[in-house]
């Protein structure tokens, strides 16, 4: 059984909601990530999804965007990526980290070369963006081999045909983008969430976890009512960047407390 799986056990036999936070590896710089992935998890996340910064983040809305645009003028690279998930792991062993990126960089590397990388540097789980059920056949190949996650987004407009495909092809978890566009847009729906939830729950035993226009603690718990856990991400790295100029562990505090009022928000239900 995965980390991923494991982790995701105990919240469900615990009763709790589960919590993943993304930021972006090296946003707003690269002393900030480590410190603020630690943060995450003492304010209870489940799941970090580390975003592996790309030139072209076609998913992202302006303000992720911006924060791949902040990690590129370091630099960051996948490679970089992973060395830092090896430095997290020093420490913690027991917090799933999903890389969320795009497949130009993971087809770069190849997809052996990489799977086994990643699991060296202790990555549990790979959700790439721009890569359907039809094209990920190989790559799943030596994921498994690795004992790596494939993570799929569901979309409002996924039909039931295409959702069990997509639902053949995952594990871990499931991620329902909860608006149509890009991330941090439009305003969240709660009615269309409970239905569309209603006919992929039917589908697979895998928790879904519902992202994009969770914001603060009342959308957060209104969506967690219906799902499995949230993901939270837009408003975590809005953060990262206004504090672009500041002192790690002042960033790692700040996107703590938002996770942490998050975290007591879900918690209530």
């Amino acid at each position: 059984m995965s980390r991923i799986s494991q982790q995701l056990m105990q919240a469900k036999s615990a009763g709790k909601k589960i919590l993943v936070a993304y930021i972006v590896n090296g946003d707003p710089h690269p002393e900030a990530t480590l410190p603020t992935m630690h943060a995450l998890v003492e304010q209870g996340v489940d799941v970090i999804e580390l975003g592996v910064p790309f030139s072209d983040p076609m998913a992202e809305g302006p303000v992720i965007q911006k924060g791949h645009e902040r990690a590129l003028e370091y630099h960051i690279s996948l490679k970089g990526t992973l060395e830092l998930v090896k430095q997290f792991r020093a420490t913690n062993t027991t917090t799933p980290i999903v890389l969320m990126g795009y497949a130009n960089p993971v087809e770069r590397f190849g997809y052996a070369a990489f799977a086994k990388a990643a699991a060296d540097a202790g990555v549990d789980g790979l959700l790439t963006v721009d890569l359907p059920p039809e094209e990920v056949v190989q790559l799943k190949v030596y994921l498994d081999a690795e004992g790596l996650d494939n993570i799929f987004l569901l979309a409002p407009t996924t039909t039931v045909e295409r959702a069990q495909k997509i639902a053949a092809y995952a594990t871990g978890f499931l991620y329902y983008v909860s608006l149509k566009g890009v991330t941090g847009a439009g305003h969240l729906d709660v009615d269309s969430v409970k239905s569309k939830l209603a006919e992929f729950g039917k589908l697979t035993d895998l928790p879904v976890c519902v992202g994009f226009g969770i914001k603060d603690p009342e959308t957060a718990k209104a969506v967690a009512a219906l799902a499995d856990g949230v993901v939270v991400g837009s408003v975590l790295v809005d953060k990262m960047g206004s504090m672009a100029g500041k002192d790690s562990e002042e960033i790692a505090r700040a996107v703590g407390d938002i996770i942490g009022s998050i975290r007591v928000a879900i918690d209530s239900l």
